[in-house]
């Protein structure tokens, strides 16, 4: 393809951080408007009427959803692929997939990270210590308890790497952000692939980045990411007053 494609989104989202691995791994240019997407203008909400990031645009379509993206870029990339062949692995793939994207999101993004960085450092407002208790006592054990049983001691969860590695790792960055690691004795085989998978060049080439933004305030990340040689769109999307999006989750 001739140009890039278009991403609207922050380097901190998982969501976000999913399609820029899956780009990086087809090869594939984008340019990026990083805003956060509490702080997108009308224009943002005709794109997203939920006002979720990412948004994918090409020269065929504008989408929405992370998983919609991706697997639009795997039937228009198909290599190398990141869905598997056999159709039950496929399927697995596809359900691990929605599992970091609903429940780990609901825990590690709607809960912690919404408790220690979003609601303080975006809306003004104060950790709610007990709520972040509760999160680390109860919900992160449920999700590190399933995925214990799921992931492999060696290698990937459907043999070769796919879009189920790539959706469940994207989120233990943001628990990083939030000061959160795996504990490796009581889910040896969890923290082992967590590891793993962010060990790969697709995720560490946007650990500099990443690292580099979690410390910027949302105003000057523009600024800061043209100054560190990211690839920018022309125009942004960015406004300067922060509005919630429409969803609780």
């Amino acid at each position: 393809m001739a140009e890039p494609v278009r991403i609207i989104g922050s380097f901190l989202s998982p969501y976000v951080r999913k399609v820029l691995v899956c780009l990086d791994a087809k090869g594939l240019a984008y340019e990026i408007d990083p805003i956060i997407p509490f702080f997108g203008d009308e224009r943002f909400s005709q794109l997203s009427p939920i006002r979720r990031i990412p948004v994918f645009t090409d020269d065929r379509v504008t989408l929405c959803d992370s998983s919609v993206i991706c697997q639009y870029l795997e039937d228009r990339y198909p290599e190398p692929a990141l869905y598997p062949a056999d159709i039950a692995a496929r399927a697995r793939a596809r359900w691990l997939e929605e599992f970091a994207d609903t429940r780990m999101g609901e825990v590690f993004i709607w809960g912690l990270f919404n408790q220690v960085a979003i609601n303080p450092f975006v809306f003004g407002q104060p950790t709610d210590q007990a709520a972040v208790d509760r999160i680390l006592a109860v919900d992160v054990p449920h999700v590190l308890d399933y995925l214990e049983g799921e992931v492999p001691a060696a290698g990937f969860l459907c043999g070769e790497l796919s879009i189920a590695d790539i959706a469940v790792a994207a989120f233990f960055r943001n628990a990083a952000f939030a000061r959160f690691r795996v504990d490796a004795q009581r889910w040896p085989r969890t923290a082992a692939f967590v590891d793993r998978v962010l060990g790969l060049d697709a995720f560490r080439r946007l650990a500099p980045i990443e690292d580099r933004m979690i410390r910027t305030p949302p105003a000057q990340q523009r600024r800061v990411l043209a100054e560190m040689g990211v690839a920018l769109t022309a125009d942004s999307f960015a406004t300067d007053t922060p509005r919630r999006g429409l969803m609780k989750i």
